[in-house]
């Protein structure tokens, strides 16, 4: 095909196929999320290790880097994970030499586009940094919706273990367990796919996102990476995640699966109030400088403006993705005491971490 005529067939059928790509997405159904977030948490509780594990962890010392939705491909013109392969290297390389545990929350590996043997052999080299983590026991892996072939024996055996090694182990969820203000608290992570009517283990979506639409994009050379980079909760299934978080005492749901990352977005003032005044009952003197001319420049910018918290009830959060077309990764750190919403992005002379949110998690568990 003559490149122009390939431009000119790329610019008649981009919208079409953005709303083609839109009518298949997500379509939770809020009875449905609810029942199979739950049945997994209490499966996961009663000890049913076939879906997951309870792993304890120190607040004031662990190190977690949380990733989700990589979709690494063939690379080929339908592969999302392209330009942001570096970035999301150059991170694990941090989080390695750093101590951290990496916990890959799912839809690691596009298998509706892809053969398994294929998009492991086009990623070695991010797939290598990956197994760095489980030779250390610093790695803990997901499947999603797009990678639910990882979820049963045979190809798990057949295609993973053979690049991880016999101790892998790939589940549905985890629950990371501490004890803070004398009470127990709880992080449930799970890829969040549970529930969706189209993509919870759905063979006809599957079937023409593998038939159909991934032909149009390699014929045409069309990646389209739609899912919004919104910070707010801006779409139905986090909306309905968020909601089932809600209702659970002492209990925080880290997601992925929408693409769009959420932070609980407590009050920037309220919450530097509140290290402040655990600055001051320790007496630590260089915090209390720093917070307080945090709190200074917080007071500034927010003179006169309106206080919209995104969510009443902090309870949820979501990593975002590892294939925004811009190249850009986005995830979750707890470490140190925090929880942060982090972006890697190519700053025009490497790649740089940015942190776009963070919250103390002992205010954030005080305020559920």
């Amino acid at each position: 095909m003559p490149l122009s005529l390939r431009k000119f067939i790329q610019r008649l059928f981009r919208a079409p196929m953005i709303r083609l790509a839109d009518k298949l997405s997500s379509r939770p159904d809020k009875a449905a999320v609810f029942k199979a977030l739950s049945t997994l948490y209490d499966d996961i509780e009663n000890g049913k290790t076939t879906r997951g594990r309870i792993q304890p962890f120190d607040p004031d010392k662990a190190r977690y880097i949380i990733f989700s939705d990589e979709h690494k491909g063939g690379k080929d013109e339908a592969d999302d994970f392209m330009p942001a392969e570096s970035n999301y290297i150059a991170a694990l390389q941090h989080y390695y030499a750093e101590g951290f545990t990496f916990i890959n929350l799912g839809d690691c590996e596009e298998l509706w586009e892809n053969k398994p043997a294929v998009t492991l052999d086009k990623n070695k080299a991010s797939l290598d940094e990956e197994v760095k983590f489980l030779q250390a026991g610093r790695y803990h892996r997901m499947f999603g919706n797009h990678d639910l072939e990882w979820g049963y024996a045979v190809p798990e055996n057949l295609y993973l273990k053979p690049v991880f090694g016999p101790s892998l182990e790939v589940k549905e969820g985890l629950i990371l367990r501490a004890t803070m203000q004398q009470q127990t608290a709880s992080i449930f992570l799970t890829h969040g796919h549970q529930g969706d009517q189209r993509s919870d283990g759905n063979a006809f979506s599957k079937w023409v996102v593998a038939a159909i639409w991934t032909p149009i994009q390699r014929y045409l050379e069309i990646s389209l990476n739609t899912p919004s980079d919104s910070f707010e909760l801006a779409d139905a299934h986090n909306i309905i995640m968020y909601e089932w978080s809600a209702t659970r005492r002492n209990r925080v749901l880290i997601s992925g699966h929408t693409h769009k990352p959420v932070f609980a977005s407590l009050d920037h003032i309220d919450r530097l109030n509140k290290q402040l005044q655990k600055a001051q009952a320790e007496n630590n003197t260089t915090l209390m400088a720093e917070l307080q001319i945090a709190l200074d420049t917080r007071r500034k910018e927010y003179a006169g403006k309106q206080q919209v918290k995104t969510m009443a009830h902090p309870s949820y959060f979501n990593t975002g993705c590892c294939c925004f077309s811009d190249g850009d990764c986005t995830g979750i750190e707890i470490a140190d005491g925090f929880i942060r919403l982090v972006k890697w992005k190519d700053n025009g002379h490497g790649t740089e971490r940015m942190v776009l949110e963070e919250s103390p998690l002992f205010y954030l568990f005080d305020q559920l």
